[in-house]
């Protein structure tokens, strides 16, 4: 055989390996075990009601009912992955939904500017809890804990006993909780858009990278001269921008917004996060499995009834689920830490 064709058979060759690995770490990651479980809930529910799936609203509503608390976990995840929470999403939501009904009711501003000002909203909102955070040097559930109640606090000032209802906003805005683009809910496409640049931008810039230091190392990534308070402050923003995007696409979806708008919501997304593979003690995870973490969650809670199960389980079944998660992530934690000891040992 000529040494060309040595060289073509050991590139090949060394290309069909590089794809085993690739694929096989793939099916071993947790994103993989987290949507095979979400395929499995999907199998299972359909098997007993086909409607579930296959009626007219059946496969477009478990794209849609998802979309939002997609967009509020990967914000969520980013933040979790800093070795910080943000308890205040849910309060942000309810605040940014309103705020997007008022301004349709008050004024004639065009729906995307009104959509701008609730991000930018969000956004401010998310600055104050990272700058008592990463500026103050408070601890992130403190914080979060405490602008959890002083946001809704404001919401229910603010809202009263009134609401904003569905004939207050214009229909091409409401059209977005309803209309299909391309086949999907166009709710599902925002979260698609926002999952795949904030997916994008952890994996391959290094302010992205650097969120995954400063979350696994938070002293050496001082040490290192990382700007961690930047970082962690950029963290709190991008969630509260993301919380208030939720908002606008909860008043699009909903149309009715009280002052009950976004309840919950802050430990959806957490638990969102954590099912997904976003360790809670950071440094490890991806918005992918924040996302599927999000799509498992909201099946569950609509498959229940369907199989019979009482509603009072879904809250068992999800802190089920994310103590799981935790112990998995301690026990995964520990082998690897033991692969390195024993790594260390043989060098």
């Amino acid at each position: 055989m000529s040494t060309a064709s040595t060289a073509v058979t050991s590139v090949a060759h060394g290309t069909a390996t590089t794809r085993t690995s690739l694929l096989r770490r793939l099916l071993l990651s947790r994103e993989a075990g987290i949507a095979l479980a979400f395929l499995l809930v999907v199998g299972v529910t359909t098997a007993r009601n086909p409607l579930f799936l296959f009626s007219p609203d059946g496969f477009r509503d478990l794209l849609l009912t998802p979309s939002i608390l997609v967009v509020v976990a990967v914000g969520q995840a980013v933040v979790i992955i800093t070795r910080n929470v943000d308890l205040s999403v849910g309060s942000i939501v309810g605040l940014t939904a309103y705020l997007t009904g008022t301004l349709f009711t008050t004024t004639a501003l065009p729906i995307p500017v009104v959509m701008l000002a609730g991000v930018v909203f969000g956004a401010l909102l998310g600055a104050v809890n990272g700058a008592l955070v990463a500026l103050g040097r408070v601890p992130a559930m403190v914080i979060t804990l405490g602008t959890l109640y002083a946001f809704r606090g404001i919401n229910v000032a603010w809202t009263g006993s009134s609401r904003i209802n569905a004939s207050d906003l214009p229909p091409a805005f409401l059209g977005m909780g309803t209309h299909q683009l391309w086949g999907l809910p166009v709710l599902t496409l925002i979260a698609l858009v926002v999952l795949g640049s904030v997916g994008w931008y952890l994996a391959n810039t290094r302010p992205g990278r650097e969120f995954y230091a400063i979350g696994s190392a938070p002293d050496a990534a001082g040490l290192y001269g990382l700007p961690a308070r930047r970082r962690v402050f950029t963290a709190f923003v991008l969630s509260g921008a993301l919380s208030g995007l939720g908002g606008v696409l909860y008043a699009a979806r909903y149309g009715t917004v009280s002052s009950q708008a976004g309840f919950g919501f802050e430990l959806q997304a957490i638990g969102a996060a954590v099912i997904g593979g976003v360790a809670i003690v950071g440094g490890v995870g991806t918005v992918l499995g924040a996302a599927i973490g999000a799509f498992l969650l909201l099946t569950i809670s609509r498959a229940l009834p369907v199989l019979g199960i009482p509603d009072l389980w879904q809250q068992a079944l999800v802190g089920a689920l994310i103590i799981g998660a935790i112990v998995l992530d301690r026990v995964l934690a520990q082998r690897q830490t033991r692969r390195l000891s024993e790594g260390r040992a043989d060098a």
